[in-house]
């Protein structure tokens, strides 16, 4: 398989360990009753084995997949912990922090493939993600996968303004966002994806 990002460097500078500090810090901040970075991390792992992802791609993916919401730590905003769905002008703010995470990202020396894997964890196969609305194959796949490992990921953990629910219901929501929002070979992939701690559900219902 083709690398992610031609002529980027093979591995970056930077190693695991302060990055996982950062997701905890992160993790701290969003209110995840688990460690949100790091199940992202290992499912999106998986996948990138289910397509051959050649090591320095899987590296590139895993770094972002730990710190992918860097950007919404930076901007500290009081919303990101409202029980209550966004205004306009919240969710259009909100948006702001894959750009940001972006930024971020470049200053703590991280790849470029990393930095432009953030960017795009919020892009939507149809075209209607942001922030540049790329679709489809524009879309690198390492990005696609990022964006169902967060999702899963999310939805079945715990968070003070937001209850788990089940990883049977997660996973029909894939399903359901196949093609929509989630690359279609991506979910597939995914629900062959077996026997990882990381696809526990924390619904406690």
């Amino acid at each position: 398989m083709e690398s992610i990002f031609v002529n980027d460097a093979p591995r970056d500078s930077f190693s695991d360990d302060p990055l996982a500090q950062i997701s905890a810090s992160m993790d701290e901040f969003e209110g995840y009753a688990h460690p949100h970075g790091r199940r992202v991390a290992a499912i999106a792992e998986a996948l990138a084995e289910k397509f051959n992802f050649a090591s320095h791609d899987r590296y590139a993916l895993r770094q972002a997949a730990l710190v992918h919401d860097i950007g919404e730590m930076v901007m500290n905003r009081e919303y990101i912990h409202a029980s209550r769905l966004l205004r306009e002008d919240e969710r259009i703010d909100m948006q702001r922090h894959t750009v940001i995470g972006e930024q971020e990202a470049a200053k703590r020396g991280l790849s470029r493939a990393v930095q432009l894997l953030i960017r795009w964890h919020h892009e939507w196969w149809n075209g209607t993600g942001y922030p540049d609305a790329l679709e489809h194959e524009q879309i690198p796949l390492a990005a696609r996968i990022l964006r169902v490992a967060d999702t899963y990921a999310a939805m079945t953990d715990s968070r003070p303004y937001s209850v788990a629910i089940s990883a049977a219901e997660a996973r029909r929501y894939l399903v359901e966002w196949s093609g929509i929002e989630f690359d279609p070979k991506v979910v597939k992939a995914f629900l062959t994806l077996e026997n990882m701690l990381e696809l526990e559900s924390y619904n406690e219902s």
